[in-house]
C-alpha cells in the first residue's frame, strides 16, 4: 500500500528529521495503521497530528484510541509505538504477542532498528489499538 499523502505540514516536517532507517520504519508503521483502517468500514477515516511532538494517529469514527509512534535521539537504536496507558492493549500485547514484539512498561511497544518489523504482531497490536473502544463496548453486558 503507498501511504496517503500526510495530512498536516508539521507530520510531514516531523517525518523528515528522522534518520533513514527510523523514516522508513515509520513509514511503514504508518501505512499499516491506514491500511488496517482501510479494511475496516467500522474504523474509518483517521485523523493524523503530532501529539506530544510525535506523529499520532486516531479513528475520527470513535472506534479506537490515539496511537502514536516515533523516534528519538535519546534512543537511536529503536522506534517505539505508544498506546494509552489507561487501557490494557500493552499488557495484551505482552501477553499474546509477546515472542514477536517488546514492550516497556504500560504504554510502548519498542521496535529495533537493526531487525525487520514484525508484520503481523505489529498489525495485530495496532489493530487492536484502532477497535479499542468498539471492542469494549461489543463485550460489555
Amino acid at each position: 500500500m503507498t501511504p496517503p499523502d500526510f495530512s498536516t505540514a508539521d507530520v510531514a516536517a516531523k517525518f523528515a528529521t528522522y534518520p533513514d532507517t527510523p523514516r522508513q520504519m515509520m513509514q511503514t508503521i504508518r501505512c499499516w495503521v491506514f491500511e488496517i483502517a482501510g479494511d475496516d468500514a467500522t474504523i474509518g477515516a483517521l485523523g493524523e497530528s503530532l501529539k506530544w511532538g510525535e506523529p499520532a494517529w486516531r479513528p475520527k469514527s470513535g472506534s479506537g484510541i490515539t496511537i502514536r509512534a516515533d523516534w528519538k535521539e535519546k534512543t537511536p537504536d529503536q522506534v517505539m509505538v505508544f498506546f494509552d496507558c489507561k487501557t490494557d492493549l500493552i499488557d495484551r500485547t505482552r501477553s499474546l504477542l509477546s515472542a514477536d514484539l517488546t514492550c516497556e512498561g504500560n504504554r510502548a511497544i519498542l521496535l529495533p532498528i537493526d531487525t525487520p518489523l514484525p508484520e503481523g504482531a505489529l498489525k495485530t497490536a495496532l489493530g487492536w489499538a484502532l477497535t479499542y473502544h468498539r471492542d469494549r463496548k461489543a463485550k460489555a453486558p
